[in-house]
């Protein structure tokens, strides 16, 4: 798909952020909005597919949310990639919705893969998965992506030291690089430390997307990721974004990290998100 049309996915993503999160004053806006470029690029651009949705997802990659808190980013992404009818994400969060706060499965909602938000838990249910395709001489990929306050959870490190030590290398794990948690910076919270260095010292290939907000760099990095999948280690993406990033008085903060905006902040933030495939 072209840059553009990328781009405009982005920006109307943003703006379904905003609108769901808004209409029931309830969310999490801030690291929704900092990975919209990173799962656009990956649901548009880079997974490999099937027409339809099933929970196997045998001959095709599978994607795992593990920080499940974005899930307003993620149910837009689905929605537009045509899993579910972009009209659905008006019950974002509403009672009997199928899309809740956090992603659930006893709902059947397509594209959804595991219940997540408890947070420390998708690595090593993307493991099972990434090992289960070994077993079926599935050649496709697995992707995950977690928070990097997320990583202060000591299962993620269990996780990590068990795909390297099983050469795991079909999968690609990506880490939210924005340095913002919940209570605050993560380098006040619990400082995350050498993340790369980390990586490495457990086995792992690791490379940098420095620019996890511009949609062309990040296509291109995880393109590169995916070249260095099969050569017996797993692979880690540090994506480096803006917590709120396309809405300026959302970004570099953790205060938009759980916030609505209120009628006049939604006005603003849809200003600066041109409509580009229709509102809901």
């Amino acid at each position: 798909m072209e840059i553009y049309k990328l781009e405009e996915i982005v920006s109307q993503t943003r703006r379904d952020i905003l609108r769901m999160v808004h209409k029931v004053n309830s969310g999490h806006p801030g690291g929704s909005l900092g990975c919209t470029e990173f799962l656009v690029a990956l649901y548009n651009e880079v997974m490999e597919l099937k027409n339809e949705f099933d929970m196997n997802g045998k001959d095709e990659d599978v994607f795992f949310l593990s920080n499940g808190h974005i899930s307003p980013v993620f149910y837009s992404v689905l929605a537009h990639r045509g899993y579910f009818p972009v009209e659905e994400l008006g019950t974002f969060r509403l009672l009997n919705s199928r899309l809740q706060g956090h992603p659930t499965t006893h709902e059947g909602l397509p594209g959804v893969r595991m219940a997540s938000g408890s947070l420390g838990q998708g690595l090593s249910v993307a493991l099972g998965a990434a090992q289960a395709k070994k077993l079926n001489d599935d050649t496709r990929l697995v992707y995950t992506l977690h928070g990097d306050g997320e990583l202060q959870e000591g299962q993620n490190w269990e996780a990590i030291m068990y795909a390297a030590g099983k050469n795991v290398d079909n999968l690609i794990a990506t880490i939210d690089f924005n340095g913002q948690q919940i209570d605050g910076p993560t380098s006040e919270v619990l400082p995350l430390g050498d993340l790369e260095a980390k990586f490495k010292a457990f086995g792992w290939e690791v490379l940098h997307i420095k620019e996890g907000n511009n949609i062309k760099a990040v296509v291109a990095g995880l393109k590169e990721a995916k070249s260095k999948t099969g050569k017996g280690k797993p692979v880690c993406i540090l994506l480096h974004t803006i917590m709120g990033n396309g809405v300026d008085f959302m970004m570099h903060t953790h205060a938009w990290h759980g916030k609505a905006p209120n009628d006049m902040q939604l006005e603003n933030g849809l200003a600066q998100n041109p409509e580009t495939l229709g509102d809901y």
